[in-house]
């Protein structure tokens, strides 16, 4: 009876330790993803998944997927903090989205809703197909999502559409967004209190809307280039859409704002702030709307069909 009893106990070890390490290692801190890989597989890098949805259930939150070669790895959506990477090793990651989101970013079911910190880099998200896919990435709960040298087209949405309930964070820098048919960065949640936002080194062409803020947010956007946005006579580069006196915010700097249908247009009781501001080629440069425009005297407005001057224009001179 001893004897079987030592048995049993040893055998339950056993099966505990391996449910240990099989638990362990559906967590990995780093797991990879390859065109020619299995969501059956556990990730690792010599038997890596398919798809970024197979891959992020076997990630520990504040863990790493990376690609280790070029592939389309599918939508997804994550609930926790990670590292999305097409690297740029092998090849570049992609995600094609048709009639779906690319990537969602959503902790409001978690324990702990409105914490996650998110990272997209190197990486393609294209929504062509039959039927253009909604928005590139999603945000529609979380800290902050952090979009890195990307190419995000293809949307009939937005390129970036951040939709939070609470004041989030969103870092875009070296990024394409192009043939979207809204907005290419909108703040567009029900927040209470602004959203901030870094756009820096961003290029962003043929779409509805440039940026826009439809609720609140501050946005801060340097070293980018906002052109081309002109399928119809209201498309334009910059806009604050927000009734919410305050609630928005753009500070350009050091940008190109070209080619637009209307170049920047805040609504009443928003503002929008140029410095070192390069504007041509506009239908309409400057567009009030009922708000204010600010300039620091270093910019250069010119070869606009309208809109270069206005009397409600606030000159700042720099000491």
């Amino acid at each position: 009876m001893s004897r079987i009893r030592f048995t049993l106990i040893t055998l339950g070890l056993v099966m505990f330790v391996l449910a240990g390490a099989s638990t362990g290692h559906a967590q990995a801190t780093r797991t990879w993803v390859s065109g020619v890989g299995d969501d059956v597989n556990p990730c690792s890098r010599t038997a890596p998944c398919k798809t970024w949805a197979g891959a992020i259930s076997k990630t520990a939150a504040g863990g790493e997927i990376d690609a280790l070669d070029p592939g389309g790895f599918g939508a997804v959506t994550t609930t926790k903090s990670i590292i999305l990477d097409g690297t740029t090793g092998a090849g570049f990651g992609s995600i094609l989205a048709s009639a779906v989101n690319g990537v969602n970013v959503n902790d409001s079911a978690t324990g702990t809703p409105n914490t996650i910190a998110v990272r997209i880099r190197n990486m393609s998200i294209n929504g062509a197909g039959t039927t253009l896919g909604l928005n590139g990435v999603n945000f529609i709960s979380g800290s902050t999502v952090h979009v890195e040298n990307c190419v995000i087209r293809n949307f009939s949405g937005a390129g970036i559409r951040v939709a939070t309930n609470t004041a989030a964070r969103l870092v875009v820098t070296d990024t394409i967004i192009s043939d979207i048919g809204g907005q290419g960065i909108e703040f567009a949640g029900t927040n209470a209190a602004n959203d901030a936002g870094v756009i820096d080194n961003v290029k962003i062409t043929r779409t509805g809307v440039g940026v826009r803020i439809s609720n609140r947010a501050s946005v801060a956007i340097s070293n980018s280039v906002i052109s081309l946005n002109n399928a119809t006579a209201s498309s334009t580069g910059i806009q604050t859409s927000t009734a919410v006196a305050g609630g928005g915010i753009i500070d350009l700097e050091n940008c190109q704002v070209n080619f637009n249908s209307v170049g920047v247009q805040p609504n009443a009781g928003n503002t929008i702030r140029l410095s070192n501001v390069h504007m041509t080629g506009n239908g309409n440069a400057l567009n009030f709307n009922g708000g204010t425009i600010v300039s620091y005297q270093n910019n250069r407005i010119a070869g606009n069909a309208g809109g270069e001057n206005f009397a409600s224009l606030t000159d700042i001179i720099q000491n």
